[in-house]
């Protein structure tokens, strides 16, 4: 399986396939650890038993329906305080393979789901080793839910449900790829203000007003940018406010 690989100077050339895993996050953190991470290899298996989401939740997708994968990347290029770079243009990769098929309605919620409408489409997460004070490597998680019909979590879609036909994973992976590879070339040929710039043109609810939950309680607050930190810019009251990962959340 997975046999097809992606016209990519680096990204994909190497793939492992696992019928099934805990994490592909924890198995390509082993080949980085083995000294086998090559930069662009991909750990892809068909059921995850433990994979993990943002803010310690768990990635739950059904068996041999869906993308649960991980690429090896070396961004020595960025410093640790621009580790959210390399987030934007993993993000922005993800979004455009899928902007073919889900069109304006794709968005990309801080700060890294994938959405379209309010459902979620996909998610990314990336688990990175320092060395000084610059990136050593990145183990980039990414889920999309392609094939999936009926999900737990009532927000959650897939490219089926949204579209009316099943999806060959064989065939979308050197896609999914090739649009990623493209991204993180643009990062380090030092494009940030590029990437930056369509990565808040397509941020859900960016520049709207819209509910959010902080501390509890609900406030109005519109998205006005995000810090070079990766902290979310939200306007309040006339005030500027910037909020951390687990310090706000939006109200569906």
């Amino acid at each position: 399986m997975y046999k097809s690989k992606p016209k990519t100077l680096f990204i994909g050339k190497k793939i492992l396939y696992l019928p099934s895993c805990q994490s592909t996050n924890d198995e390509a953190a082993d080949l980085l650890r083995q000294g086998q991470g090559l930069e662009g290899a991909v750990v892809i298996t068909d059921y995850q038993t433990a994979g993990r989401g943002q803010r310690g939740n768990q990635w739950l997708a059904k068996p041999g329906e869906n993308f649960t994968l991980s690429v090896i990347l070396r961004p020595h290029f960025l410093m640790a305080n621009e580790q959210f770079r390399l987030n934007i243009a993993v993000s922005l990769g993800v979004f455009d393979f899928l902007l073919p098929y889900m069109g304006p309605l794709l968005k990309i919620k801080w700060p890294n789901d994938i959405y379209v409408n309010n459902q979620k489409l996909g998610g990314i997460l990336i688990e990175n080793t320092l060395q000084g004070n610059r990136l050593e490597s990145s183990v980039v998680g990414i889920g999309l839910n392609i094939n999936q019909l009926d999900f737990e979590e009532g927000r959650a879609t897939s490219l089926r449900l949204m579209l009316g036909k099943e999806f060959s994973l064989e065939s979308l992976l050197p896609e999914l790829l090739t649009s990623i590879e493209k991204n993180y070339l643009l990062l380090r040929n030092r494009k940030y203000d590029l990437l930056k710039t369509r990565y808040l043109q397509h941020l859900f609810r960016y520049q709207e007003p819209h509910l959010f939950q902080r501390l509890g309680e609900e406030i109005e607050g519109v998205i006005v940018g995000v810090a070079e930190t990766g902290h979310l810019a939200v306007q309040i009251n006339n005030k500027l406010e910037y909020f951390d990962f687990k310090e706000i959340s939006y109200v569906f």
